[in-house]
């Protein structure tokens, strides 16, 4: 009759469903974009000796940094609506600061191995919070059909 207030509030499926797939989908873009910038300057670097240009696509990385800033906050606070644990935030801050650094600071004009490093480690950790904000989702919801 009564719910208790210190539990979360019981979700639709389909609200849980859609969670889980935005960050199904931000794991795989976070996962691609730190794989995209470690292997990006050796791409820089070997190009020219097949006779391409691969410049030009310098927006591309602020761009991303901030669909992933919206895309990580949104889907890791409505986790934490279901689950109540931080673990997945304490991935996902130190990732967003990473790549901030490296898309909108200096680091970014000179595209140095510092830059390289921030985006890529950013970039892993960000994947890494998705991940965990999917396992915890999971776990909850597994946790509140036994309970049920």
């Amino acid at each position: 009759m009564f719910q208790n207030r210190n539990l979360p509030p019981k979700v639709m499926p389909d609200a849980i469903a859609s969670l889980n797939r935005a960050d199904r989908a931000g794991f795989a873009a976070s996962f691609l974009c730190a794989i995209h910038c470690a292997l990006w300057p050796w791409l820089l670097a070997v190009a020219p000796a097949f006779g391409l240009e691969l410049g030009g696509w310098v927006d591309l990385d602020q761009a991303f940094v901030v669909f992933a800033t919206v895309l990580g906050i949104s889907t890791l606070t409505l986790g934490w609506r279901r689950h109540r644990a931080f673990h997945a935030w304490l991935l996902l801050a130190p990732g967003l600061i990473l790549v901030w650094v490296g898309a909108f600071t200096p680091l970014h004009d000179n595209h140095t191995l510092g830059h390289a490093t921030a985006m890529t480690i950013g970039g892993a950790l960000l994947a890494l919070a998705h991940l965990v904000n999917l396992r915890l989702t999971h776990s909850f919801r597994a946790a509140r059909n036994d309970a049920a």
